[in-house]
């Protein structure tokens, strides 16, 4: 497993986004853009793609524990951060699932249902 597959499984658990990952990073005094940043979430086999070396995971996995942990000087509970983070991402509202909602309220029941050609039987 390379780190590059270590860095992408991390940002799908903990549900980072690139924006996010860089200002981890900026918490260990490591800079780097976002396109660097997308670079290294690439496949193999794509030109642009740039291998993550020791140094930008470890960065990464010390700001990481700042983000979560904090400082000595001032201490967090990384379940309130991560809990954050979800209500945070659950608050982002889903415009299709509005516009669902809003169809099945108008839905009027009295129509009978109709068979279709195409459509598999339930």
């Amino acid at each position: 497993m390379t780190n590059n597959d270590i860095f992408k499984k991390l940002r799908v658990a903990l549900m980072l986004r690139d924006d996010e990952i860089v200002e981890i990073l900026k918490l260990a005094n490591f800079n780097i853009s976002k396109s660097e940043l997308g670079a290294l979430f690439r496949k193999e086999d794509h030109p642009n793609y740039m291998e993550c070396g020791d140094q930008i995971l470890r960065n990464f996995l010390n700001g990481l524990v700042i983000h979560l942990r904090g400082t000595k000087e001032n201490p967090k509970n990384p379940g309130q951060v991560l809990s954050k983070d979800k209500t945070k991402a659950s608050t982002i509202p889903n415009t299709k699932f509005d516009s669902k909602s809003r169809q099945k309220k108008e839905f009027n029941s009295d129509i009978s249902s109709v068979k279709y050609k195409n459509k598999k039987k339930s």
